[in-house]
């Protein structure tokens, strides 16, 4: 088959460290941390009493009233990252057939403050008649990529993925896919996540994955730092807009990037843990070179998983070295959770945009709060500040529970 390109012309994203691209990339750069303690419940009799939320969010720049009284938060935060990069697109929709534009966008959990809240509402009742009729439109997953379709009339492919950290990679992957093939002229792929619950917090804490350094929270997120203790949970949502290569220039778009291979694999291994030595890591980045054509030294940056956790930060870092060798050493890998805390099935839609901004801008992102490497987290990762560098090409990695594995490969645009 005769793959078509694909080029990316539009970035949304909703994020505890900015509510727009330009903020966004701008407090990446200068290492702001987004982890406070939580506003969202009282967590006071919680292990972990902290977390990355967003904040100002105004949804009504977005959304009518009276819909988001119907929308759980990770659809409003859908629709307003999506309303984002159609604007940032310079798309005219009246002049464009919405038939050949489609919508990938998932979410890890979905309505997860609409189900507690609805069930503690029958709980307290114990009448079934006070559930709202709009619980089960609000709560599903699926239904982000249903609204971003209505609001703005696209009849191309739609649907959502769920694939726990690795969602949103897994819209983006598909979403590139059927512009290769022809299926579609353009998609809007990525995955939104507003999961600062109580049920969430609790769950996450009860099966030991998250940090509780509530006395020092703004260092709680320390991706391969020896001192690493567990993730902090994030909320948000990333989206980016893919176009055809000869749709994009003939409408004379911006072009931010192109992106030309995914690795897309299965640890078929635990629930949770990774697989030892990072294996399914290792044929996820090397399917993305294969599938993408290029050589490993093309590689100049990694935006990694990254996510402060004991198995993860090692076990990324021996499956980069598996695949790179000695040119693991030179290029840069770098975790842009450590300040925007893991979005969970968002994360892959907001760390492809920070790889896609560090190819733009030729800058890579810090890693703060690294002020003690782990030996056996020995490259480089930006720590503290960012790094200038020539970026050719970069990955995006997200993994999953359930051993879900995805990179994403990008590449400066060449004509």
């Amino acid at each position: 088959m005769n793959k078509r390109r694909v080029v990316v012309t539009g970035l949304g994203a909703v994020t505890p460290i900015g509510i727009c691209i330009d903020e966004f990339w701008s407090n990446l750069l200068h290492g702001k941390n987004g982890v406070a303690p939580i506003t969202k419940f009282d967590a006071s009799n919680f292990e972990t009493q902290f977390a990355a939320e967003v904040k100002n969010f105004e949804p009504e720049k977005y959304i009518d009233r009276k819909s988001i009284k119907r929308m759980d938060p990770f659809t409003q935060y859908a629709i307003a990252s999506a309303d984002m990069a159609v604007s940032d697109s310079g798309l005219n929709l009246e002049n464009v057939n919405k038939e050949r534009f489609g919508v990938i966008f998932g979410s890890g959990i979905g309505g997860m403050e609409t189900y507690q809240q609805q069930h503690w509402n029958y709980q307290e009742a114990k009448n079934p008649r006070v559930i709202s009729p709009f619980f089960v439109t609000m709560m599903i997953s699926d239904i982000a990529a249903g609204q971003i379709s209505i609001k703005f009339g696209l009849k191309g492919p739609n649907y959502a993925t769920t694939s726990a950290c690795a969602t949103s990679s897994h819209a983006i992957a598909d979403a590139f896919m059927l512009i290769q093939r022809g299926s579609a002229e353009l998609m809007l792929g990525g995955g939104s996540e507003a999961a600062i619950t109580e049920m969430s917090i609790g769950g996450f804490s009860a099966m030991k994955a998250l940090s509780k350094w509530n006395q020092r929270y703004l260092e709680a997120c320390r991706p391969f730092d020896k001192d690493r203790n567990g993730f902090v949970m994030g909320e948000g949502a990333g989206i980016i807009l893919l176009e055809e290569y000869e749709h994009a220039k003939k409408r004379g778009a911006k072009i931010y990037c192109e992106m030309i291979g995914i690795g897309l694999t299965a640890d078929a291994y635990h629930v949770t843990a990774p697989t030892p030595g990072g294996e399914g890591a290792v044929r996820s980045m090397g399917e993305a070179i294969k599938d993408g054509g290029i050589t490993i030294t093309d590689v100049d940056y990694i935006n990694a998983h990254g996510t402060s956790t004991p198995y993860n930060d090692v076990n990324e870092t021996m499956a980069i070295k598996k695949v790179f060798g000695e040119h693991a050493y030179k290029l840069i890998v770098s975790s842009t959770k450590s300040m925007t805390g893991h979005l969970l099935g968002a994360a892959g839609g907001v760390e492809a945009i920070a790889t896609i901004l560090a190819i733009q801008n030729d800058i890579v992102p810090p890693t703060i709060n690294l002020t003690n490497p782990d030996p056996e987290c020995d490259l480089n990762y930006s720590p503290l500040k960012a790094t200038k560098k020539v970026i050719r090409c970069a990955i995006s990695n997200t993994f999953g529970f359930g051993g879900h594995n995805a990179s994403l490969l990008f590449k400066k645009l060449e004509d």
